[in-house]
């Protein structure tokens, strides 16, 4: 089904042209009285501001006065250069700092590191994100904890020898949405 939009009559209107007849007709006299009253606004305007250029000028004694009272100043001179003033430095050239430095061994955890995504009451919520968990290349274990207030099951990946590699592991989770997993010593 086509349509010819090139031969077609505009709508509100027949064949014949206009329905009304004769063209609207213009007043000119609405745009002249415009123009009128906008030329006698500017006329207003600049006699108003007439006298604002005829003010009398100053006396050469209030000239003086002024000149007197205010010293000239030169426009590219700097301000004086204010005085240093540092009185940490005397109470502090006698003073020693003591920093406990705790032995290597405390300083980074050591021992193998595992990385746990979920902890769900249900066993099959555990079983769905394992599965996720599996269709990126890595193996999950699945432990059930008892606690005060039920068990849990905690959705674990892990052992890994250096955290680089549960840092690795955990953004490649990340990329699929899974922002859940924590990285802890493995227990």
């Amino acid at each position: 089904m086509s349509r010819d939009y090139a031969n077609r009559a505009p709508r509100g209107k027949g064949r014949g042209g206009r329905k009304g007849g004769a063209a609207p007709r213009r007043m000119p006299w609405v745009a002249l009285t415009v123009v009128l009253a906008l030329l006698l606004g500017f006329g207003y305007f600049l006699w108003t501001i007439k006298g604002s250029a005829d003010r009398e000028e100053p006396t050469a004694e209030a000239r003086a006065e002024t000149k007197t009272s205010k010293p000239k100043k030169d426009p590219n001179a700097l301000p004086p250069k204010p005085q240093e003033e540092w009185t940490y430095l005397q109470e502090l050239e006698n003073k020693q700092v003591e920093v406990d430095v705790p032995a290597q061994d405390t300083l980074r955890a050591t021992g193998p590191y595992q990385m746990q995504c979920g902890s769900f009451r249900e066993e099959s919520q555990a079983e769905k994100m394992k599965a996720v968990i599996a269709f990126q290349g890595m193996e999950a274990q699945i432990r059930k904890s008892q606690g005060s207030n039920g068990a849990w099951y905690k959705v674990v990946i892990g052992p890994y020898e250096r955290k680089r590699d549960a840092e690795r592991a955990r953004h490649k989770l990340q990329a699929i949405g899974m922002n859940t997993c924590q990285i802890w010593l493995w227990q």
